[in-house]
């Protein structure tokens, strides 16, 4: 009768329905001398249960480390920079003089680029009237050719007679 149980214990914890008095009854049965051939391949499972209770790790765990002090640093430097870039153009900003000579230089550049722009407008005036001369020149063309073709007819009309 205590193999039928031990069988429907094992069963029970492959599907994980058994309690921890369950399991500890499995634990007793497959430790004990006295365990079913047929039952003999759990043994080795339930050995290992019991030998990993008792294991410890026994070395120490260093709890400070070198590397957070030196990430702390490190924040701490980027914070001070970050400071240092928000405060020191407030307090180091451009004279009087220096913003005059920079709008004045702003002046200086859009007074060029409208000069620039000028004369691509003119430029592009000129292109426009290059193409209605080369629309000309091939109408010229196609009616030479027109007329090349009334001269045979002609040349052929008097031939003739």
């Amino acid at each position: 009768m205590v193999l039928n149980n031990i069988e429907k214990l094992i069963e029970k914890y492959h599907n994980a329905e058994t309690s921890l008095q369950e399991e500890a009854q499995l634990k007793a049965y497959f430790l004990s001398g006295n365990v079913a051939p047929h039952l003999e391949h759990y043994r080795p499972m339930f050995q290992y249960f019991s030998q990993s209770k008792t294991e410890q790790y026994t070395k120490d765990v260093p709890l400070k480390s070198n590397k957070a002090k030196l990430y702390q640093w490190i924040s701490v430097a980027a914070v001070a920079v970050l400071m240092l870039g928000l405060v020191v153009p407030n307090f180091m900003g451009p004279t009087e003089e220096e913003k005059q000579e920079a709008l004045m230089a702003y002046n200086q550049t859009v007074e060029a680029f409208s000069l620039i722009s000028i004369g691509m407008n003119e430029g592009k005036q000129q292109l426009s009237s290059l193409v209605l001369v080369s629309d000309n020149l091939n109408e010229g063309i196609e009616e030479a050719g027109r007329l090349s073709e009334f001269t045979e007819t002609t040349n052929k009309i008097f031939k003739n007679k």
